[in-house]
């Protein structure tokens, strides 16, 4: 199963554009910019969840910074702060209406049209900031959650972060992810992994990785060209609070058929069993006892029915009134 379609889901009625809502339709960019041609851009994936209290987006400010990281990393220099970003992200979908979504802000390199330049240096071409947000299913399928996905292991490596850094959450970095995603579907995959140049495994397109063996949680470690993954730091955080041993460290392609359990973690895929990796069964062949639990204790967290690890602020609400209901 692949995933939906944007067209298929609702979208907001409006989009924030460098401080200003803008009507969906006319959040476009001229063919010449840079963004189009040399792949000049960041951008950051973050979702809304409706639960008790309210509309709440998870982990907001861990991913705005993110956002201004990226950036940083690829000199982009941004005129908004976390606070502003925050708080835009918060006044668009308070200004769609909508319930719960998923939040894409992007930055990325334009076109000067009044002095137009072309070729790969980006310096002379303007930053635009855009926020959009629309109605997302499970990435993977809702089943997914609990039956699990077939993956394969791609033929497709990750980069090595001295080519394209890889904390860097980079429109042009997702090429190689699209190489990936594109084999594993006409293989007849859900998802494909990836290893690195040194031929140990990263991880998925768009997810990072966990293995189970032995009751311990194993996962590549950030220097095995992975993306630094929100969902990966918050899995990681609630397993240390229910006491399940944590080991970062690289993972062998074989390891992965020899696996209790395995996971992907990500804000599109939140955590998502793995079932087969190149039609190898992992374990019993459907979600095992510590995804499952790690699963529960995630959704109880984004549906406010349990504080975060120690009661970190993981939810901002949408409505004033819930946050302080909440806090």
């Amino acid at each position: 199963m692949t995933e939906k379609d944007v067209s298929t889901t609702t979208i907001g009625a409006k989009v924030w554009k460098d401080g200003e809502f803008i009507d969906w339709n006319d959040a476009r960019v001229h063919i010449m910019s840079h963004v189009i041609h040399y792949g000049s851009s960041v951008f950051e994936g973050i979702r809304c969840y409706k639960n008790q209290n309210g509309s709440a987006v998870f982990r907001l400010r861990e991913h705005m910074q993110r956002l201004i990281n990226s950036a940083k990393i690829y000199r982009m220099d941004v005129d908004y702060s976390l606070d502003e970003f925050c708080d835009s992200v918060v006044n668009l979908i308070r200004e769609c209406d909508l319930d719960e979504c998923y939040i894409r802000p992007i930055i990325f390199r334009g076109l000067n049209e009044d002095k137009p330049a072309f070729g790969v240096n980006p310096f002379p071409n303007p930053l635009s900031t855009y926020i959009a947000v629309w109605k997302w299913g499970k990435y993977l399928g809702e089943e997914a959650l609990e039956n699990g996905i077939d993956v394969c292991v791609s033929s497709w490596e990750r980069f090595n972060s001295n080519a394209l850094p890889a904390m860097a959450k980079a429109g042009a970095n997702y090429m190689n992810s699209q190489l990936i995603k594109m084999e594993a579907i006409l293989g007849g995959y859900s998802e494909g992994i990836a290893l690195d140049d040194r031929g140990y495994v990263s991880e998925g397109s768009g997810e990072n990785l966990f293995l189970v063996n032995n009751g311990k949680l194993i996962t590549p470690p950030l220097g095995a060209s992975i993306l630094p993954g929100i969902t990966r730091d918050s899995v990681i955080q609630i397993a240390k609070e229910l006491e399940i041993e944590v080991v970062e460290t690289v993972v062998q392609r074989s390891a992965l058929y020899l696996a209790d359990e395995l996971f992907f973690t990500g804000t599109a895929a939140e955590i998502t069993p793995i079932r087969s990796v190149d039609k190898i069964t992992v374990g019993s062949g459907k979600r095992g006892p510590i995804t499952e639990r790690l699963q529960e204790e995630f959704f109880k967290i984004v549906n406010a029915e349990r504080p975060a690890p120690s009661n970190a602020p993981w939810l901002t609400y949408v409505s004033e009134v819930a946050e302080k209901k909440s806090a």
